[in-house]
Order: C-alpha cells, then structure tokens, then sequence
C-alpha cells in the first residue's frame, strides 16, 4: 500500500487567482495618487464605471440573451462590492488604517464561517489551517495598533464590511456555472459603479475638479478591475470560496512589494506576516495522495467537495 505524500496541487483557476492577486495588490500605489484629486466614493464610482464600460464593450453580442437569474446574480455580488468599498472607506473616516486593516481581514475566517452556517458546506482540514495561517499573518501585517477595539461607529462599519466582502466572494462561488461570465460582470460593475455614486451623498464628499489624472487612473484602474472581476467569476466556478480566500489573502504581500519596490520599508513583524499568508495559501493546497484514482467529477461536485 503506498503511502500517503502530502503536497500542493493549483489548477489552473487556481493560478488565474493568484495572478489577480497580484494585479490586485499593484493598485494601491495608483489608487493613493488618485486620492489626491478626488474623494473615494466618486473615485469608486467612476472607476467601476470604467471597467463596465470596458467588458460590456467586448459583450455587446451576448448582452441581450441577459437572463434574470444573470440580473439577479450581478445586482447581489455588485452590492457586496460597494458595501465592501463604500463601509470601509466611512470606517476609514474615524478610524486609523491599520485598525481598519485589522478589522477588515475578519472576511478571511467570516467566509468558510458563512459558508458552513448559510450553505452548509464545512471546510476540510487543510484549507482551514490555510485560513487559520492566512489570518494570522493578516493581524500581524495590519500591526500591533490595529488590534485595539471600542466598538465605535466605524469599526461596527468596518466589520459589516469585512462581512460583505465575504459574501460577495461566496454569492460568486454559489452563481457559477449558473450565469455567463461576461453577462454577469457587466452587471456587477454597473451596480457597483451606480451604488458608489449614490454614497456621494450621504458621505457629503465634494466632486472634484476635472485632472487628466483622475480621468487616466480611473480607466487604467478600470481596466484592471474588469480583469480581476472576469477573472473572479470564472476561476470560482471550479475553487471553491474557502481556497479562493486564502488566495486572495495573499494580496497585501503583492502590496508590500511593490510598496518596496516604490522605496516603502517594511518591518519585521510584516515580513513574517507575509510568510505566514504565502505558507497558508501552500498549506491549503495540500492534499494526500495514494488513493485509487476515480473518474473526473463535475465542476459543480467538485466545488462542493472542494472545501
């Protein structure tokens, strides 16, 4: 009997996310230049007005076969995107950053948490200690400061938000397979653009000024967003959300090095921080071998047994 050897498998989808991860983890710098002439919420907006722009432009010949389950799909997963930006930028108002990274990184344990509670899908042992180690380098990332809690008005904002990036990253999972891709994207990046631009309001932010800036940082962060969300709605057909968040966990330490890169330093504590989120995202894949090889399953099955 042979026995059992323990080690990392990615498919494809799989690198497609880690891929995204680090375009995800490069937009940082380009976005605290944008913040430099515009408020968040109208940045928001304008940026994933851009990137529905941007894939309807390459959709218009499937954009009428639009169907209400796809319309329904994209309206729920837009909303979970601009609570997610638009709850984390009015915690940022009272807040400190690194409380807000503390408090936001709640979304890794909240999404196998949720998926168990909602889907009734319980994680397997290796992706939890995955979650478990991608977590913890989180709380170290966001620093010693990020830890202190009060229970205030923006950090009560902040966990809903940390919530609802949690449920957009499951409400992708539960649609795919369900919805064409592109249809279902459109419709996301729509909702989220038009949702962010209604916050202008209650946030009482002021329009800017026209900038060539503002105008070319909102399509080259477009750009980037409607690759990222095609290629969320895609990968997660077949990963499930548990190992797609640990992937995505992985995106401060993109952020990091190319914050390093642009002459930032990082301390000690977030170098282990990182390694622990590498190690988690490696961990997660590991699977044990040597057992009798069985007949491929449908993407749908495997999703559900992915976990």
């Amino acid at each position: 009997m042979k026995s059992t050897l323990m080690k990392p498998r990615f498919s494809k989808a799989e690198l497609v996310l880690v891929l995204i991860t680090l375009i995800w983890g490069g937009t940082f710098l380009l976005v605290q230049h944008a913040m430099t002439v515009s408020g968040p919420m109208f940045f928001v907006g304008l940026r994933f007005a851009a990137a529905a722009l941007i894939v309807a432009a390459f959709s218009l010949n499937v954009m009428r076969e639009l169907t209400l389950v796809e319309l329904k799909a994209g309206i729920a997963i837009g909303a979970a995107i601009m609570l997610g930006y638009g709850l984390q930028t009015m915690g940022l108002q009272t807040i400190p950053s690194s409380q807000s990274a503390f408090i936001t990184a709640l979304y890794v344990p909240f999404v196998p948490l949720l998926q168990w509670l909602v889907l009734g899908r319980r994680p397997g042992l290796m992706p939890s200690i995955g979650i478990a180690l991608a977590f913890a380098g989180l709380m170290l990332l966001s620093g010693p400061d990020g830890a202190s809690l009060q229970f205030s008005s923006g950090e009560i904002a902040t966990v809903v938000s940390a919530i609802a990036i949690a449920a957009e990253i499951i409400l992708i999972s539960a649609y795919g397979g369900k919805v064409d891709v592109r249809r279902v994207t459109v419709v996301q990046l729509a909702t989220a653009s038009l949702l962010s631009f209604l916050m202008v309001v209650p946030t009482g932010e002021r329009l800017p000024d026209f900038s060539w800036l503002l105008v070319i940082s909102a399509i080259g962060l477009g750009a980037m967003s409607a690759v990222i969300q095609v290629a969320m709605n895609w990968a997660q057909r077949t990963v499930s959300p548990t190992r797609a968040t640990v992937i995505y966990a992985g995106e401060p330490v993109w952020a990091g090095i190319f914050g390093r890169l642009a002459g930032e330093r990082l301390p000690g504590i977030a170098l282990l921080g990182a390694a622990l989120i590498v190690a988690g995202v490696i961990v997660s894949e590991m699977k044990g071998r040597g057992k009798p090889a069985i007949q491929q399953q449908p993407d749908e099955e495997r999703l559900n047994e992915a976990d």
